[in-house]
């Protein structure tokens, strides 16, 4: 009994498989959004300038 390959099928396989793990990567890789306070961060730019002339 002759075994016969399902060409069509593994390609269909292997590219279901790595679409599930680059979904993974990429789901790792954007970083964990944390509370952030916005009026501080805010404050931070706008002091910014001001301290970086004063520095040279």
């Amino acid at each position: 009994m002759a075994v016969t390959r399902l060409k069509r099928k593994d390609r269909k396989n292997k590219a279901r498989q790595n679409n599930k793990q680059r979904v993974i990567k990429q789901l790792l890789m954007t970083p964990v959004i944390k509370n952030v306070d916005i009026e501080e961060l805010k404050a931070r730019f706008t002091n910014a300038p001001a301290q970086t002339a004063a520095a040279e």
